[in-house]
């Protein structure tokens, strides 16, 4: 008894406190249910740098700012180029170019080494055939570099049809697979190299003679060593090798094929981004990320690779647009010019500096998101996987199919896509203007989205492939084969006439409609007349990464040392 009555009062007080148990509990309860509801949606922010937040509502103000899933434009066809239907290439020869076989001397052979990755090597094939042009000599089917950096051991007739090559191009250059026999024997054909950009004269001057003693030259190291500045019957000519010639092997061209057909499948439109953040790139190019020493080490034991590679400041490299942008940064550059969510990316890249944890925060802003390795077994590839440059033929025909092409430097690959999307309708593509985007990543921590998405549209403005954002002339010929595209000058006007009278027709209608059609056009259009004009074209040469720090190839000191150009190709 004594027992139970010395527990009787503590439960009294027990019993007393249930209530209050109860009524803390379902507060609490009550409170985590309104924290879930209000919360945003999991997934997207948990794998995200701090300081920028993904969510399905509107942006609001955050730590720094939260970006919406969806693109949000509506001001324009976020597919298409303006006024790209007015324009079309142009790549036929005047009728004073004449046929090749009346300028063509029998006694003269041209043969060439290219030098580096498959689009480096590919302007060195186009800018061949115009050499032997200005030579009146026959060209023997370029040799592919198979000693460099990318190892492949492919020649070309692994990856262009050579029959088509000489067959198309016959009526202006006459092409041999190989050169004839010299009195029974193997022809070794004198060896020289031509300094970068020889002009016609250059190549009259400097090799014509060696030719006319000797019959037969091999240039090597032949890549950028043309001269911008040509007659326009021989830039239609590289047009004519480049756009209609260069045919990939059936092979290949299947493969991509398949590969486009697999993202259509997917979805109606697609953007395929060549991100270039590979270890390679970010080494050379001397910037820096925000990795800390870990970073800095990796880097610094790549970079050794090239002995006279100087030193960058990793600072005023990202100040004056030379460094890629990361793949978060990319992602919400294309958030900001009206891609949402939902868009599908195919991504062509090599191995991407920090894997999964670099990509995390694109996948985030882009879900849809796909290689050739993840739209293709193993066992399709397996013909290619061993190979470079047709790996690389894949990446570059699923690129230049896209609806839009996003570039990440302006590098081999990224220069003859952008001339080829112009020359076959300007189809868009977008080149960051890293000089400018890079004060605004670094001060978005202090904007809103409305600010940031509105200040990325207006940076970008004349870097998105549109007809005449470059002049015609500047830059590299590859990249802006300005000669080669023409312009329907009287559809253009009947066009904008139409433009007018639907407007005034509105007028009457809408008071939303005040502003035409046309006149919408010509605001949105680059004015090339502000003071920006100059910066905005040096840009253009700007994220060249290697500007200023490549080697000279003829210098046989360097002869050892991977070449420096060939990690700007793919």
């Amino acid at each position: 008894m004594s027992f139970h009555r010395r527990r009787y009062p503590y439960y009294n007080r027990l019993r007393r406190l249930l209530p209050l148990i109860f009524a803390v509990s379902l507060s609490l309860l009550i409170l985590f249910a309104l924290l879930s509801f209000l919360a945003p949606p999991p997934g997207d922010s948990d794998r995200l740098q701090p300081g920028v937040r993904y969510a399905s509502n509107d942006p609001i103000k955050a730590s720094g700012f939260r970006v919406p899933r969806g693109g949000g434009r509506s001001d324009r066809d976020i597919w298409r180029s303006r006024n790209a239907e007015f324009f079309y290439g142009c790549s036929n020869a005047s009728n004073k170019f004449a046929n090749a076989k009346a300028v063509t001397r029998n006694d003269r052979y041209l043969v060439i080494a290219t030098s580096g990755g498959l689009n480096q090597q590919r302007t060195g094939i186009v800018d061949a055939v115009v050499a032997a042009r200005i030579l009146n000599a026959t060209l023997v089917v370029p040799k592919l570099d198979q000693k460099s950096y990318w190892k492949d051991a492919s020649d070309f007739s692994h990856i262009f049809d050579v029959d088509w090559f000489i067959s198309f191009l016959s009526d202006y250059v006459k092409i041999i697979k190989q050169l004839p026999l010299k009195g029974g024997r193997i022809w070794i054909p004198s060896r020289m190299r031509v300094p970068r950009k020889c002009s016609e004269r250059c190549y009259i001057n400097r090799v014509s003679p060696v030719l006319h003693k000797r019959h037969a030259v091999q240039l090597n190291k032949f890549d950028y060593r043309l001269s911008n500045k040509l007659s326009d019957d021989l830039q239609k000519l590289r047009c004519k090798v480049n756009y209609h010639a260069l045919k990939f092997t059936d092979p290949i061209l299947t493969m991509g094929n398949e590969l486009v057909r697999r993202m259509r499948l997917r979805s109606k439109h697609f953007i395929a981004l060549h991100l270039r953040f590979e270890p390679d790139m970010l080494a050379f190019s001397g910037c820096y990320y925000g990795g800390g020493d870990k970073e800095r080490r990796e880097l610094a034991a790549i970079r050794r690779r090239w002995k006279t590679l100087h030193i960058n400041n990793p600072e005023k490299q990202r100040r004056q647009g030379r460094c890629p942008l990361t793949p978060e940064e990319v992602g919400l550059m294309l958030r900001a010019l009206g891609y949402g969510s939902d868009v599908h990316i195919y991504v062509a890249s090599g191995e991407v500096y920090g894997g999964e944890e670099s990509l995390g925060p694109l996948k985030a802003l882009f879900p849809h998101f796909y290689s050739k390795d993840t739209i293709a077994t193993k066992e399709e590839l397996e013909p290619f996987s061993s190979y470079s440059s047709r790996m690389a033929a894949l990446d570059f025909l699923v690129c230049d199919e896209s609806d839009v092409f996003v570039t990440n430097n302006n590098g081999n690959m990224a220069k003859i896509l952008a001339g080829r999307r112009r020359y076959f309708g300007h189809k868009p593509t977008v080149r960051p203007n890293a000089k400018k985007l890079y004060r605004l990543f670094m001060n978005k921590e202090n904007t809103t989205w409305e600010e940031f998405s509105t200040r990325v549209r207006s940076f970008q403005r004349g870097f998105m492939g549109e007809p005449k954002e470059v002049r015609a002339g500047r830059g590299e010929f590859h990249e802006n084969p300005s000669t080669c595209i023409c312009e329907d000058t009287e559809a253009k006007a009947k066009a904008q006439v139409e433009s007018r009278k639907i407007g005034k027709k509105n007028k009457y209608t809408s008071k939303d409609a005040a502003v035409t059609n046309d006149d919408q056009t010509e605001e949105d259009e680059p004015d090339w007349s502000e003071p920006d004009y100059e910066e905005e074209q040096s840009d253009l040469q700007d994220r060249g990464l290697y500007n200023g720090t490549s080697l000279d190839y003829d210098d046989p000191s360097t002869s050892d040392e991977p070449e420096l150009e060939e990690m700007l190709s793919d």
